[in-house]
């Protein structure tokens, strides 16, 4: 998670120690580096309460807002983080989710540039690859909900830009394969589908995504291949199981 750098005045109020304000910020921040937020909270708002200007709390609030679902509380606590340290590149970009979860394509796509910008000025020519992940992240996120709005051309453009910041990303390149498959562009689903496996050999759900792409093509065996490597990888997994089942029995009744 990003820091800020504002100086840290060596005034406290009035009945407030350096100590106990030092001793909330640690316990809030320890609490929600380990995800436990509920537990987090009431320390980053005794913080807040006595020294507003912490950018970090702020980002740290709307994190944990943004979890709860509470999207116009996040995009409150990102937009102050960012009024007290404009150059906070982390604010910036989870303002850039909310305004996109809230359907503020404009406002996401300005915060989002902004976001580039200022990695650009830290890092050189183009964005770190904690950057890139991000923001492939929040591709991914505008593909969601161009799917749920049924327009899965948008979601594809969306996905293949998400693929091309962090093509090492096993999980964006089989979520872009199944779109292309429903949209029966087979050929291009499986090159997906062999890039995530040639980066990320043991990631199950890709194994599980080729054997249905080979099994929509006939190839009963390699399908059967497929799902046996994905249930070696993870046991649990809710459908290769199922799968093999089905095809063990197709290949059983045609005798091949």
């Amino acid at each position: 998670m990003g820091r800020t750098h504002e100086g840290r005045s060596r005034w406290y109020p009035r009945g407030v120690t350096q100590t106990a304000l030092q001793r909330a910020l640690g316990l809030g921040t320890e609490h929600f580096e380990k995800r436990e937020f509920d537990a987090a909270e009431p320390y980053l708002r005794e913080v807040l309460a006595t020294r507003p200007g912490f950018a970090d709390v702020h980002n740290m609030l709307g994190i944990i807002a943004h979890d709860r679902g509470d999207l116009e509380a996040a995009r409150a606590s990102f937009e102050h983080a960012l009024d007290l340290n404009p150059a906070y590149t982390e604010a910036a970009l989870n303002l850039a989710v909310t305004y996109s979860d809230l359907g503020l394509y404009e406002e996401a796509t300005a915060a989002y540039r902004d976001a580039i910008e200022r990695d650009r000025s830290t890092t050189g020519d183009g964005p770190s690859e904690s950057m890139k992940a991000k923001l492939a992240n929040l591709h991914r996120g505008v593909a969601d909900a161009y799917v749920e709005a049924a327009m899965p051309e948008e979601a594809i453009d969306e996905l293949r830009k998400a693929v091309a910041l962090r093509p090492d990303f096993a999980d964006l390149r089989v979520q872009l394969a199944q779109l292309l498959e429903q949209r029966g562009d087979r050929a291009a689903a499986r090159a997906e589908l062999q890039g995530a496996l040639e980066r990320s050999p043991d990631y199950a759900p890709a194994h599980v995504a080729l054997g249905a792409a080979l099994y929509a093509d006939a190839d009963v065996q390699g399908a059967i291949e497929a799902w046996q490597r994905a249930i070696e990888l993870d046991p649990t997994h809710p459908t290769a199981a199922m799968y093999l089942r089905m095809a063990r029995a197709q290949r059983r009744r045609t005798g091949g």
